[in-house]
């Protein structure tokens, strides 16, 4: 058959259509460092499948202790053996790939116990993973992009004043790069922890987590699953990401088939003004489940 030109108005509608689907492309995140046997953080990044990287954790901070790293296996902070993830941090800034680093997780020793302790450990991570200056950065030179906030302990007090005072480090007339700030609260809204934090407005992204939540995650049918969703649309916040477990072994509750996020669930979120893509837990099993590479075109 003979090729026929566009008219002006199906070019538009054609430009439109294209314009509409880059506009909600969302971006996948995923947690790394709690497990042995993973992909390289160099090799995480160098697969192409994410645009965050969220190092986890620093289980250990506030109330006057002593901040600590925990990257299972990968490395030692207390030798000095995690500065050599600074190159791996550096080579996925290079191809685009923001890196945070995850305070609190689901088991630790954390909390903050006035302003006063937000504002000391704010400085401990600005001079120590962002842009200040320290003698013991545990992960050498690289300037990590941001925090991540994954609060579930510890209380619920003054963590909205340890985000404003990141966020004052990294609008400091001084730094030459502003602090990201990410949370990611349980799906139940709003969330225990975190959501004093998420109201002050100053969260760049907010992955939910959309599992280990039986009542409102999407196995709870299409209305609870799209009720929690727009509350947290509500949010003062960037974006919001649809949090999911990167395997059945990944959560005790909440996985959801790559076939069936990509046809039943993504339809109905992606439309909406904050969609901002997926996050997963964690690289270890997207490395058994290949769960990236098999929703990446469709996120």
């Amino acid at each position: 058959m003979a090729n026929r030109a566009l008219t002006p108005f199906q070019l538009m509608a054609t430009l439109f259509v294209a314009l509409l689907a880059t506009c909600h492309a969302g971006s996948i995140a995923v947690y790394w460092g709690q497990n042995d046997g993973e992909a390289s953080l160099a090799e995480t990044c160098a697969s192409g499948n994410y645009e965050f990287v969220i190092l986890a954790f620093l289980p250990r901070f506030g109330k006057g202790q002593r901040p600590q790293l925990d990257l299972a296996s990968h490395c030692d902070p207390s030798s000095g053996g995690c500065k050599s993830q600074s190159k791996d941090i550096k080579s996925c800034q290079s191809r685009g790939v923001k890196v945070l680093l995850s305070i609190g997780g689901g088991d630790g020793s954390y909390g903050l116990s006035s302003p006063s302790d937000a504002r000391q450990v704010a400085m401990y991570l600005w001079n120590n993973y962002l842009g200040g200056t320290s003698p013991s950065r545990p992960l050498g030179d690289a300037v990590l992009d941001g925090i991540d906030f994954d609060i579930e302990l510890g209380g619920a007090k003054f963590w909205n004043n340890l985000a404003s005072d990141l966020k004052k480090l990294g609008n400091n007339i001084d730094s030459d790069k502003a602090v990201l700030l990410s949370a990611a609260p349980q799906c139940p809204f709003p969330d225990e922890w975190d959501g004093g934090a998420i109201n002050t407005g100053l969260f760049d992204y907010v992955w939910v987590q959309f599992y280990n939540n039986p009542e409102c995650q999407f196995n709870a049918g299409r209305e609870a699953f799209m009720d929690a969703w727009k509350r947290w649309e509500s949010v003062p916040a960037g974006k919001i990401f649809l949090g999911l477990p990167a395997s059945k072994d990944a959560a005790g509750t909440g996985f959801v088939p790559a076939g069936v996020l990509k046809s039943r669930v993504l339809p109905l979120i992606k439309g909406s003004p904050k969609y901002g893509g997926v996050m997963l837990w964690s690289k270890f099993y997207d490395d058994r489940t290949g769960y990236s590479s098999a929703i990446k075109s469709h996120v």
